[in-house]
């Protein structure tokens, strides 16, 4: 009775704790956190200095003592305790402007296909360190499919191709469930390294990767662009040890990048292979969602489209489809019900 009292005051929230990104959904006020998976350590004191977009900024550019990271891997946790820690500084920024007592909220977390259950009671134990009172668990597809307004719960395949950072995750999706699927570790941080390694090869310099970040998000592209760019590449020359800048142009980013686009594409043709013909036939009609940061890369759908030979769309909002789809799951006891899993299960 008292907790049904509480829960009315209480805003839960909807959580996609991304290799590059969490988000997080308040229930009645949208998104409220939009900001990068990185925290700063001070590793003589352990002290967290900073997370989020301020910690971003310090990559590459700290003394040897403060070790900026990204705790997550693939979307799975490899440091707990950093990212309990940044949990709870998202949750207590949350809060900040709250006068008055306020419940620890329900969460519904996104994870990745291919987690294990140890790496589920992982993010559960996480969220319920930093202040949730009760964590359920839906797969990334899922909710992406639940945030971009597929029809989930109908008897109809969709197929939805999920471009994170560390990951990129095909599925087909028919009543509240993934049908076939697979998680690949090609992403956006994979283009990041095929534009660090083609510069170590072509022109012997070397890139930090947010340099490579900013290249690829301003002149990668997977199919040849009708106005030619020119960007700027600033690093280190690997002969004289000497700063240097050359510039390069959109077709030799498309270059560095063809061979993770081509593989991609090769695992959605492979998932299509072993779909049951009735959802192909779907699947043929409504074509293929993509979405996840990754799937802003000019061209990508255009690529996928000629791979497959289907219809290929970009959600509206491709960064936001997975935490708008917690959101919409928190709203439902029986959509709780039917796609996720109950953190507390795991962890009996």
């Amino acid at each position: 009775m008292k907790l049904g009292f509480l829960r009315r005051f209480s805003r839960d929230l909807g959580i996609d704790l991304g290799t590059t990104n969490t988000l997080i959904s308040m229930q009645g006020k949208g998104i409220v956190i939009h900001e990068p998976s990185c925290v700063a350590v001070n590793m003589r004191t352990g002290q967290v200095l900073s997370v989020g977009e301020e910690a971003r900024t310090m990559i590459g550019r700290c003394p040897a003592h403060i070790h900026v990271t990204n705790p997550l891997e693939r979307g799975i946790i490899a440091d707990f305790e950093v990212t309990e820690k940044m949990l709870r500084y998202f949750f207590e920024k949350i809060h900040r402007d709250k006068k008055f007592f306020s419940p620890r909220p329900r969460v519904v977390m996104a994870v990745p296909l291919d987690v294990t259950e140890v790496e589920r009671k992982a993010v559960g134990d996480a969220a319920i360190s930093a202040g949730a009172s009760e964590v359920f668990l839906i797969e990334c597809p899922l909710a992406a499919a639940m945030g971009i307004g597929l029809p989930v719960s109908d008897p109809i395949g969709s197929m939805i191709v999920d471009l994170g950072g560390g990951t990129t995750e095909i599925s087909v999706i028919s009543l509240n469930g993934i049908v076939t699927s697979k998680s690949i570790a090609i992403a956006g941080d994979e283009l990041n390294k095929n534009i660090i390694q083609y510069a170590r090869d072509v022109f012997n310099l070397l890139l930090g990767e947010r340099v490579a970040e900013e290249v690829k998000l301003k002149a990668g592209s997977a199919t040849h662009l009708e106005k030619r760019i020119e960007i700027e590449l600033r690093g280190r020359d690997l002969v004289s040890g000497l700063p240097r800048e050359i510039t390069v142009n959109d077709g030799q980013i498309r270059e560095a990048i063809s061979r993770s686009i081509k593989a991609i594409i090769d695992h959605i043709k492979s998932i299509l292979e072993i779909t049951p013909p009735e959802l192909v036939a779907d699947i043929y009609k409504s074509g293929i969602v993509l979405t996840g940061g990754g799937s802003l890369l000019q061209g990508i759908d255009q690529a996928i489209s000629e791979g497959t030979g289907l219809p290929v769309r970009i959600a509206d909002d491709p960064l936001a489809s997975v935490v708008k789809g917690c959101a919409i799951v928190l709203q439902s006891e029986k959509l709780l019900a039917d796609m996720t899993v109950s953190a507390a299960s795991l962890m009996s």
